[in-house]
């Protein structure tokens, strides 16, 4: 394999206001340097990509979700095709991603075994869907909320995905749930950039993170230690999801037919924008 196209879901400048797809760009990149194979960047436009450049390339790593035009036209066009951190509901593609609604469940019952008992959510709706709940995130916290009789669609916010990943919409999305009779006391957020705004808006009407209203995240990018008190957040291994598209496309062009979905694990990280656990402040 001598050259692999990245085709990236985002816009270059949306991609470098979100660590963790620079992080997953940077797992590609890397292992494809160790093994001298050569790699050209594709990110989203209006447009699909010139197909001959698909074509030239030896394999084809697709980074975030993509329509299922996309995804018939990526497969028309690429000789081998990985999907990295979005799984298409199709059996026979390769892809490798975390398990978000395994994560968002095991936040929601770690969040309630602290005591909380009204837990918001903001996130963002998934771009092309009609359904603003319907990201995978979103509609996990939903479903479960539900189950445990605490949904409440008044502090489930979301935002549509031309401003999505970003602080200021977090900062929006959490000034309408702070603006409710009866705000959380705990926010769930899509991902840590939103935490950052959220952190904002509560810090701007004198409350307290975790006193007040706790704050709990996901991704893990480096800035969530450094706020004031750090974040707690769900690290997903966007390095290694990288690292693993390559070798998948290694597989196929050994010869491997079955196709293959990998899912990652992830890791809680707990910091002080949520209170302890009763053993942990006696540990």
């Amino acid at each position: 394999m001598s050259k692999i196209a990245l085709v990236h879901f985002l816009r270059p400048e949306q991609e470098l206001i979100d660590p963790y797809y620079v992080g997953l760009r940077l797992g590609i990149e890397s292992r494809c340097q160790a093994l001298k194979i050569e790699t050209v960047k594709v990110y989203h436009t209006d447009s699909m990509p010139d197909a001959n450049l698909l074509q030239s390339a030896s394999g084809v790593i697709t980074i975030g979700h993509h329509s299922d035009e996309d995804i018939a036209w990526l497969r028309r066009h690429a000789r081998h095709l990985v999907f990295a951190d979005f799984s298409p509901p199709i059996d026979d593609v390769d892809s490798v991603s975390s398990d978000l609604q395994a994560a968002m469940r095991k936040l929601l019952v770690a969040l309630t075994s602290r005591g909380y008992k009204r837990i918001g959510f903001a996130g963002w709706a998934e771009e092309g869907h009609v359904d603003p709940y319907g990201e995978a995130r979103c509609r996990t916290y939903i479903d479960w909320m539900q189950q445990h009789g605490q949904f409440d669609p008044q502090i489930c916010v979301t935002g549509r995905p031309v401003e999505r990943n970003t602080e200021q919409m977090g900062y929006d999305l959490t000034i309408r749930l702070l603006d409710q009779k009866q705000r959380p006391d705990a926010i769930v957020t899509c991902n840590d950039n939103i935490a950052v705004g959220a952190y904002r808006a509560i810090h701007e009407r004198g409350l307290r993170i975790p006193d007040d209203v706790a704050v709990a995240s996901f991704n893990d990018i480096s800035v969530a230690q450094f706020l004031s008190p750090p974040l707690s957040t769900i690290r997903l291994p966007s390095e290694e999801i990288g690292e693993t598209a390559v070798e998948l496309l290694l597989e196929q062009a050994a010869g491997r037919e079955i196709s293959k979905r990998i899912s990652l694990a992830s890791q809680m990280i707990w910091r002080a924008s949520a209170r302890p656990l009763p053993a942990e402040i006696t540990s």
